[in-house]
């Protein structure tokens, strides 16, 4: 998997392109721009095109910045167990739209709406939206909605 996390500047300080899941998996949360990587592709590669194909926006290779990597486990679905590659994103081109899967919005990075996201999202993405760099271990709990715990693997 892959997460892009689009930053701008506002009068009101910075903010973040979320956006509300329509179909699959998470739907009706709010989350990252992003998605599987398909084979053959980097996972730059693939965060480019799940940006493109969920808001219509274009984002070029040199514009992203590796901001680390989260590894969620579900030990009630194991099937559910992924890898995430973490990016961010100043300068892009488009407005964004929404697509069939994602309702695009605009959020100050420091009021993230965490009552409608994935309750991990308190762990790692304050650091993330901060210029920082994360790798964290997210384990949930069997409800897969509540994390039982989140462990940083850096030093």
């Amino acid at each position: 998997m892959t997460l892009c996390f689009l930053l701008r500047d506002t009068p009101a300080g910075t903010e973040v392109l979320l956006g509300m899941k329509r179909t699959g998996f998470g739907k009706g949360k709010i989350v990252g721009i992003g998605g599987h990587v398909e084979p053959g592709e980097t996972d730059q590669e693939a965060v480019i095109r799940e940006v493109f194909e969920e808001t219509g926006l274009s984002v070029l290779p040199e514009d992203l910045v590796d901001a680390g990597a989260v590894r969620f486990v579900f030990p009630a679905r194991p099937e559910w167990n992924m890898e995430t590659s973490l990016f961010t994103a100043w300068t892009w081109q488009g407005e964004p739209a929404e697509s069939d899967e994602i309702v695009p919005e605009w959020f100050p990075a420091r009021r993230l709406p965490t009552d409608r996201m994935w309750q991990d999202a308190d762990h790692w993405l304050p650091v993330v939206l901060e210029g920082g760099q994360v790798n964290v271990v997210v384990t949930m709990h069997t409800d897969n909605e509540s994390v039982a715990s989140s462990e940083s693997l850096l030093p």
